[in-house]
């Protein structure tokens, strides 16, 4: 279906708790989706292709890092307004947003909270308009959930540090100038570091063969040997605090971004419901259909109260990162779950190319698993209600 026939779902007008400047900057990225992503997504998701030159296009209206300020070339935008960006960004694709989160949470973020003030200068202005593409290494092969085993690491050298292991499942790797990498020193204390392509030594090879995400850069990173000089280190944070930090970030996008997949999943099946006869009506018709529409309708709104209400607290600087889980994990679980449902109201046509539904559900069984899986955030509220950690022994 043309996206020109897209109709937001907005059940409980929560569009009255938003600005007029969010709507103008939703209505934004909704026209830019529509005109430039709906059109070649399904083809590219097809030919496991990522559309790079989309990128630039996201720099040029300002949806990389829009809560960093001007003067490092961010829109100074507010949370609410990275959320609504995120959603319409999901709506087009999880692996068009994906980019965007890790452009803006992952990579931006970081420089700016964490960075020196040449570190700012020197990468953020690029970053902002997409001339420059940064990836986040956090994940390794043998440690995703549990960070703080990872064995990367960096020496130091005197006058520089040498980097040496792989970092996997990271998005935008062999596109990418700069990665944001984390790594253990000498004293075995996470740093994190800015490495940029072409330093001898650090490769970074696609991941091929996926089944989700695959209108999407994936692959590894790594390092052998590579000499990185001392100012590309973040000298103002260590530990795993920093790039938990970063996850939040990214984890409170996804949250929005997830709303924008289940609306499109929604939309289409409501419209084909209507539209669709069985029996001599309309399938929207039967009772069991109204069930599944009226539920996804349902959990859609709970969903963008939830993501209004974090983002009113994260203005506010007092979203914690266990509310953030919690909405991470029940909107991408709902965009799911709705993404599933609206496949059956359509029938063997939902898993064509035709409709975007299958694509966005083969999409969200990444994002559900990425940033956290669905079980650590779990976990994560049951430790902050219970005051019990059931991650270790």
């Amino acid at each position: 279906m043309p996206g020109s026939v897209y109709t937001p779902t907005d059940y409980f007008q929560i569009d009255d708790l938003l600005t007029d400047d969010h709507k103008i900057i939703r209505s934004a990225i909704r026209d830019w989706v529509d005109r430039s992503v709906k059109p070649v997504i399904e083809q590219a998701c097809q030919e496991h292709k990522f559309p790079v030159y989309l990128l630039q296009e996201m720099g040029e209206l300002g949806m990389f890092g829009p809560f960093i300020p001007e003067k490092y070339g961010g829109a100074g935008l507010d949370q609410i307004s990275y959320g609504v960006i995120m959603t319409e960004l999901e709506r087009g694709d999880s692996g068009v947003r994906s980019a965007a989160s890790v452009q803006s949470s992952l990579v931006m973020y970081p420089i700016f909270s964490f960075g020196s003030e040449d570190q700012r200068m020197k990468y953020l202005p690029g970053l902002a308009s997409g001339k420059m593409i940064g990836a986040f290494g956090l994940t390794e092969p043998n440690h995703g959930s549990d960070p703080g085993s990872m064995i990367t690491r960096i020496k130091d050298m005197g006058d520089h540090y040498l980097l040496n292991g792989a970092k996997m499942w990271i998005t935008n790797s062999s596109i990418c100038d700069i990665a944001v990498v984390w790594a253990k020193d000498d004293e075995d204390i996470i740093r994190g570091l800015i490495v940029e392509r072409g330093m001898e030594g650090f490769t970074a090879p696609e991941t091929h063969n996926k089944w989700s995400l695959r209108a999407s850069v994936t692959g590894e990173l790594v390092f052998d040997n590579v000499k990185v000089p001392k100012e590309n280190i973040f000298p103002a944070i260590q530990g795993l605090k920093g790039p938990l930090m970063c996850l939040n970030s990214a984890r409170y996008g996804i949250a929005w971004g997830a709303i924008g997949a289940a609306m499109d999943c929604y939309d289409t099946a409501l419209r084909y419901a209507k539209e669709r006869s069985q029996f001599n009506k309309p399938i929207a018709a039967f009772q069991l259909t109204q069930k599944k529409l009226a539920e996804m309708v349902t959990e859609i709104t709970k969903a963008q109260l939830l993501a209004w209400r974090l983002g009113v607290l994260k203005n506010e600087d007092r979203a914690t990162p266990s509310q953030i889980s919690m909405a991470k994990r029940n909107n991408v679980n709902m965009a799911l779950e709705i993404a599933r449902e609206s496949r059956q109201i359509l029938g063997a046509m939902g898993i064509t190319g035709d409709f975007p539904i299958m694509r966005h559900m083969m999409n969200l069984e990444s994002v559900i698993t990425y940033e956290g899986t669905h079980d650590i955030h779990l976990l994560i509220t049951g430790h902050d209600i219970t005051g019990f950690e059931a991650f270790h022994q």
